[in-house]
């Protein structure tokens, strides 16, 4: 039989090692907190990264259109 071996989860701050399994539960939703800012954090710097490479093709796509020669209008 193979023995399985559980690793203790910790969380560093400020130089200081501290034991999720011994935070309370305040302590613990406060982490929470944390990690799902940080989640919200990422996806909204993604989203930017969206928009701002959108906003920039639509830029150029006028500064295209604005440069290129007028068609003429056959009446």
């Amino acid at each position: 039989m193979s023995k399985t071996t559980k690793k203790e989860q910790t969380l560093t701050i400020n130089d200081t090692e501290y034991k999720i399994d011994d935070m309370t539960d305040e302590q613990i939703g406060l982490l929470n907190h944390i990690n799902d800012l940080d989640r919200k954090i990422g996806s909204s710097q993604f989203n930017l990264q969206q928009l701002s490479f959108g906003k920039e093709a639509f830029v150029n796509a006028l500064a295209t259109s604005l440069e290129a020669p007028e068609e003429a209008v056959v009446e």
